[in-house]
């Protein structure tokens, strides 16, 4: 049975926030109405970075730091499907992999305690040098100031975690802005930071304007850090508008996957459908071109085919779905856009079609023109084009061949393929045998290119998110 709308409630500079305009936040599955969102003005971005900039001034010992990121995963795993329903309800996303989600979010919190225990400077040997006998020298680590967060509507909780958790276990005071399509998950878990005894002054979460709310995080001083994940163009727009603070950016990618003719082609075609298609291939780093063999070309697309048919396309409520709907009919039309341009320049397509209303089943395309922005831009949408390669050498620089460099993957059984690949493919993380959607959240993931300019992960946030600050002591 589905539940009335939800009304959120925001937290600006320690205070809640429940009245005033209301946004109606809506099921890309079928249009109802699934909660009920403040929206409230960029002036709420200057209070709340004023109430986190106060707040840190007095500070939150390591020990209480982490102790608040173990209570808040408790409460997380503990409301698991209710945090899973949350984001299925407003993003479409599947029931099985909404859970996921929540299960991912679990592990951030856990690691980013373990950071805020650890996190530590270093011993700098002084006396090495003529100059510096008698002298004692170390480094402390301190929070780079207050972090603003912006983050989009495809992950809306671990994104979030990625990046409010880092942020807390640094010292750091946190202004989340999550996206207006999907933000209940994000709103509930700074709640429950709250819950755990964050200071409610140190985490705000906002809904409001977009543009003038990142105007405010990329003008505001107190600002330290800077973290977006979501379109290229805007993420590079936030870095050249705030040259004198970090910013942090995970943008786009048009994965490619290499299928070596001594793959396994059964694993290849398996783990590229379920990465290409889940979450209706709503995830930067869905399979989006996969670059075969010649000798196995007609194989693994018949298979490929075979997995693309075998994804259930449905209700993202019900536990067997594998594909939901894209966000928006905007997102659907500019997906079929894609696919027809592809079609018109000679592509076929093998699968696909449509489900519920209008909503795009899994497509396969073949003989895609490397110029159509189906295969050269990100096409965020469950679509996956193949194309042959005669050389492992053609089949690099065709993965190569774009401007992003997220993550990318080969599929061999030879060493030697494996090593070439790790080391001539520009992307910031490759994948042998594995889909390059494969993600653990303790691991270093980030880009290189029009991707992005960080490393995500709660050891590698951490030390973005603080400043190596050497002492020195004449003895």
């Amino acid at each position: 049975m589905k539940q009335a709308p939800t009304v959120s409630r925001l937290v600006v500079a320690g205070e809640e926030v429940v009245d005033g305009k209301l946004v109606e936040v809506r099921s890309p599955w079928d249009g109802r109405v699934v909660s009920l969102v403040p929206f409230v003005p960029p002036e709420a971005a200057l209070a709340s970075i004023e109430a986190a900039s106060r707040a840190m001034e007095t500070g939150l010992p390591a020990h209480e730091r982490a102790a608040i990121l173990d209570r808040t995963a408790a409460e997380v795993r503990a409301r698991r499907e209710e945090f899973a329903g949350m984001i299925s309800d407003e993003n479409g996303k599947p029931i099985k992999q909404a859970l996921a989600e929540a299960d991912r979010c679990v592990q951030i919190l856990v690691f980013s305690a373990v950071e805020a225990r650890s996190l530590a400077g270093r011993g700098i040997p002084l006396s090495a040098h003529p100059a510096g006998e008698a002298h004692l020298g170390f480094t402390i680590r301190v929070p780079v100031g207050v972090v603003a967060a912006i983050t989009p509507f495809n992950f809306p909780l671990t994104l979030a975690a990625h990046k409010i958790a880092p942020a807390v276990a640094a010292g750091c005071g946190v202004v989340l802005k999550p996206a207006d399509k999907a933000p209940t998950a994000a709103i509930e878990l700074v709640h429950a930071f709250h819950r755990a005894g964050l200071p409610r002054e140190w985490m705000s979460v906002i809904v409001g304007p977009p543009a003038e709310i990142a105007e405010v995080f990329a003008e505001d001083e107190r600002v330290g850090l800077l973290t977006f994940t979501g379109s290229a163009a805007i993420g590079w727009d936030l870095r050249r508008r705030a040259p004198r603070k970090r910013v942090t950016l995970e943008l786009g990618n048009s994965t490619p996957v290499i299928v070596c003719a001594d793959a396994d082609l059964e694993t290849a075609a398996a783990m590229s459908a379920a990465s290409g298609y889940a979450f209706a291939g709503q995830s930067c780093i869905s399979v989006q071109r996969v670059i075969v063999h010649a000798s196995v070309r007609a194989r693994f697309a018949d298979l490929l085919t075979a997995a693309a048919e075998a994804q259930s396309a449905g209700d993202p409520a019900d536990p067997r779905t594998d594909v939901g709907p894209l966000i928006t009919r905007e997102a659907r039309d500019r997906v079929t856009n894609l696919v027809e341009g592809a079609l018109s320049t000679g592509a076929t397509a093998r699968a696909g079609g449509t489900f519920g209303e209008g909503h795009l089943k899994p497509l396969v395309l073949e003989d895609v023109a490397p110029d159509q922005p189906v295969w050269a831009k990100e096409a965020f949408g469950p679509v996956i084009s193949v194309t042959a390669f005669e050389t492992l050498d053609e089949a690099i620089d065709l993965a190569n061949a774009t401007e992003y460099g997220l993550q990318a993957g080969i599929f061999t059984r030879d060493l030697g393929s494996a090593l070439d690949a790790i080391h001539r493919m520009r992307f910031g993380g490759v994948t042998v045998n594995q889909a390059p959607q494969f993600r653990v959240d303790q691991m270093p993931y980030g880009g290189t290119k029009a991707s992005g300019n960080t490393k995500e992960g709660p050891h590698d946030a951490v030390r973005e998110m603080t400043e190596e600050r050497m002492v020195v002591v004449r003895l």
